[in-house]
């Protein structure tokens, strides 16, 4: 019988540095548009409205520069589905064994699908995993209505929600919900 192999989610190259090439050709873009028409330009005052509402955006993305960036330099799996549990990065670093893990399942957002992983409640608490329904670019999310949920969106990564789910389903198929 062959070894089962692990599966491993990384933020993906093209997805993340392309973020940041966007928004950094968006800042650049509105820059030679005010340095060609001069007319068009928000005075430098926090009085100009129109000044506030550039600098938001000029601010926002280079939040996103920042982390399309630092995602194409991170090479640290981010979601790890092996014989010892699922292990969830993005910044929290955490592994569920599988006795901590009560069901699995895909969820469809549009044509997106999501991984949605319910836990046992003391290993919830336990994990303190920071969610937050309001941080948009996270790819942990709660799920509403299920206290002791974690939705991971697979946006931005190499591996999609299907194939983590494949892979549950290779180790602990009992787990997974349809």
């Amino acid at each position: 019988m062959a070894a089962v192999r692990s599966v491993e989610a990384r933020y993906g190259l093209l997805h993340n540095i392309g973020m940041a090439v966007v928004s950094a050709g968006m800042v650049t873009a509105a820059v030679v548009y005010f340095v060609r028409n001069p007319a068009n330009a928000p005075t430098l005052s926090l009085n100009d409205p129109r000044f506030v509402l550039f600098a938001m955006l000029a601010g926002a993305l280079g939040y996103y520069i920042y982390l399309g960036i630092s995602r194409y330099i991170d090479r640290t799996p981010q979601v790890v589905v092996d014989r010892d549990g699922v292990f969830l990065g993005f910044g929290r670093n955490c592994r569920f064994a599988w006795n901590d893990i009560q069901w699995v399942r895909l969820r469809r957002l549009a044509l997106r699908p999501q991984l949605e992983i319910g836990v046992a409640p003391e290993a919830f608490i336990a994990a303190d995993l920071r969610l937050s329904m309001w941080n948009l670019d996270d790819s942990l999310r709660p799920i509403r209505g299920m206290p002791t949920a974690v939705l991971v969106r697979d946006n931005g990564l190499d591996v999609a929600a299907s194939a983590m789910l494949d892979a549950v389903r290779t180790f602990r198929p009992n787990l997974v919900k349809s």
